[in-house]
């Protein structure tokens, strides 16, 4: 499953970020994830034993959804995150040779972009998906102020500081989607507290759509 493919499909713009999760409660969380109808989760590199609970996803979640690494900033790593049967790669910041071997090895790769630099040099680069972090230290003049020249075909994907209370915001201003963390999910949640937290989401996401 692609990036592309869960959009074209109807699935929400939505990122499930797992930062903190731990293997144990990772398949449980997943689960209450897809439930609720979110088809893209990824589980941050800095999380406890990270490709542990990357490899206990991808064995365990449909084959519609999309499921991968946060905070990926070496080539080492996108390997790692390959073996471990993750087939989408997330990254806070541009690197060009980490979304050049994320190509090669066939997997979708969202790299970090502030600046216009950065945007373009990602696009050049290969990348279609950008990710706008951290999304909190701008608004959404600056995400559509690069929309404006970047080639049409860029998707650009707001993270940081975003959920439920401004998913119309970056929406109307022209976000593909959103990358979503501790507004979802944060470390030791249950399962029940995610499920609400997942239900608002999708609630915002289904509002903004409507207007």
């Amino acid at each position: 499953m692609k990036f592309q493919h869960i959009l074209d499909g109807g699935a929400p713009p939505i990122i499930a970020i797992l930062r903190g999760i731990e293997p144990k409660q990772v398949q449980q969380i997943g689960r209450v994830l897809v439930d609720a109808g979110i088809r893209i989760i990824e589980v941050p590199l800095n999380s406890p034993q990270a490709l542990l609970s990357i490899e206990r996803l991808a064995g365990s979640l449909p084959a519609d959804v999309l499921m991968g690494a946060g905070t990926v900033t070496s080539v080492e790593a996108v390997d790692s995150v390959a073996a471990s049967g993750g087939r989408l790669v997330v990254a806070p910041n541009t690197d060009t040779a980490v979304i050049a071997r994320c190509l090669a090895l066939g997997l979708d790769v969202l790299p970090g972009v502030m600046t216009a630099t950065e945007a373009f040099a990602a696009y050049n680069a290969g990348a279609r998906h950008l990710k706008l972090f951290p999304a909190s230290s701008c608004d959404s003049l600056h995400l559509k102020a690069l929309l404006e020249v970047l080639p049409r075909e860029c998707r650009i994907w707001a993270v940081g500081g975003t959920g439920a209370a401004n998913f119309a915001q970056w929406l109307a201003a022209g976000a593909t989607g959103m990358g979503v963390g501790g507004a979802l999910y944060r470390a030791g949640d249950t399962p029940a507290t995610v499920a609400a937290n997942a239900a608002a989401l999708m609630a915002a996401w289904r509002a903004a759509r409507a207007t």
